[in-house]
């Protein structure tokens, strides 16, 4: 179970390097009034095939490679990144709607889910993509919470009808989407990895309709447990004289809530990640010293392991070697049709002017943060292959740059007397003024 003092070395040298390049490419995208999290995989990507192994390849061998004792260390950071990634967006679901945009925000979510999974199906009955399919099988469309939160904060328009519009639409999605690829990934679980789970004690068998039935079930009933629980079901518990374990660290009650029902969600045969999204959930309204211990756990996690998280994914990425421009060009191209224009036909649908609704397809078309763990987690079970996955990566990357710079441009010459803007004249003033933006929900 012990690492050699050369294990060791390797591991920390590996570490600094991912930390260093995470938050140094990160940095420049804030800089560049970008999402952190682009920079944060390309400094990943740095290290890894890409660039580091090509000029000097015995280094990053003996740094990153797979097969040295510190391979299953950094899976294990790799692993608690994507694990806090998903407590801390599942926290910050509190965007809510006003009485006159929650019909825009319904019909555009409606839209906005149907057209591209019927786009998604259409690709794969037209190309059969076989060759960027995985041994398990197949999984298209996710708007990014926290990337497109992140960018509209540093914008100053957190406060507006058109993020709330926008940041309504993107949980619904990323909750339907979240639901589905756990049903995909309890489906293509071999039996070895449903030993100690309940479908496996059921005598469920893989790929059989009751299968379907079971995961359909069983992701709906989990993601189900914050309202049979109630909002302050886990400020009851932190509360209960009895627990000492809260009394006495805060921090360490909110880290051992989010690792039982990451625990739980496994028994059940439902993604961990989607367990520990629901965990953020449920801790997402806790007040007091409780609070305050959440935005401690926030703090180090998008400080250490959600960048260390991102810098793997992108650590993992050879373009040199699975990358296809060509397809690559085709597919983004398709996918930002699907979605901007089903957001687009949707806005327009909910009575938006033309202006309106070009905007919010835009918005609405940045993928990021769950994107990417749609895709690592789809990857790790061999749901698709390294390809697809590289592909999948670059378009969240791509698209949510573009919104990043579209929603910049536009606030620069928009009126500001716009009315999906009405509320952000001071800030986004002050936004457009400052060099440095406000650093608030460093986002995946």
């Amino acid at each position: 179970m012990s690492l050699s003092n050369a294990d060791i070395t390797r591991l920390l040298i590996a570490i600094v390097l991912l930390l260093v390049a995470a938050h140094g490419g990160g940095q420049l995208c804030v800089r560049l009034r970008q999402p952190r999290v682009a920079g944060e995989i390309i400094g990943g990507l740095l290290l890894g095939p890409t660039l580091f192994a090509t000029v000097l390849p015995q280094w990053q061998e003996a740094i990153f490679s797979r097969g040295v004792a510190t391979g299953p260390a950094l899976g294990a950071f790799y692993q608690l990144g994507l694990f806090l990634l998903m407590f801390c967006s599942g926290a910050a679901l509190r965007a809510g709607v006003r009485s006159g945009e929650r019909r825009t925000a319904i019909v555009i979510a409606s839209v906005g889910n149907v057209v591209p999974f019927a786009a998604g199906i259409l690709f794969l009955v037209a190309l059969k993509p076989g060759n960027l399919i995985g041994p398990a099988h197949n999984a298209m469309a996710v708007t990014s919470v926290p990337v497109i939160a992140k960018i509209m904060a540093d914008l100053g328009i957190m406060g507006t009808p058109f993020a709330r519009i926008v940041l309504t639409v993107a949980v619904f999605e990323d909750i339907v989407l979240f639901v589905v690829i756990s049903v995909a990934l309890g489906m293509v679980q071999p039996a070895s990895a449903q030993a100690f789970s309940l479908p496996s004690l059921l005598g469920i068998k893989p790929d059989t309709l009751l299968s379907i039935v079971y995961y359909v079930a069983a992701s709906a009933a989990f993601f189900s447990l914050p309202l049979v629980l109630g909002r302050a079901f886990l400020q009851r518990i932190a509360a209960t004289r009895g627990n000492l374990f809260a009394w006495s660290s805060p921090v360490a009650f909110q880290l051992l809530f989010l690792l039982v029902v990451t625990a739980l969600a496994l028994f059940l045969g439902v993604a961990a990640y989607f367990g520990a999204f629901v965990a953020g959930i449920l801790a997402g309204r806790l007040e007091g010293v409780n609070a305050r211990a959440h935005e401690a756990i926030k703090s180090f996690s998008f400080a250490v392991f959600i960048p260390i998280y991102f810098a793997i994914v992108g650590l993992q990425l050879d373009l040199l070697q699975h990358f296809d421009v060509v397809f690559f060009v085709g597919f983004l191209a398709y996918a930002c049709a699907a979605k901007a224009l089903s957001a687009y036909a949707g806005a327009r649908f909910s009575g938006q002017p033309k202006a309106a609704a070009r905007d919010l397809a835009v918005a609405l078309n940045a993928r990021g943060g769950p994107a990417i763990v749609l895709a690592s987690v789809a990857y790790g079970a061999r749901i698709i292959n390294e390809s697809f996955y590289v592909s999948l990566v670059m378009l969240a990357l791509v698209t949510s740059i573009i919104a990043g710079a579209w929603l910049d441009a536009i606030l620069r010459k928009r009126s500001r007397e716009d009315v999906l803007f009405e509320d952000a004249a001071e800030a986004v003033s002050a936004a457009t003024a400052s060099a440095r933006p406000a650093p608030v929900a460093e986002a995946g």
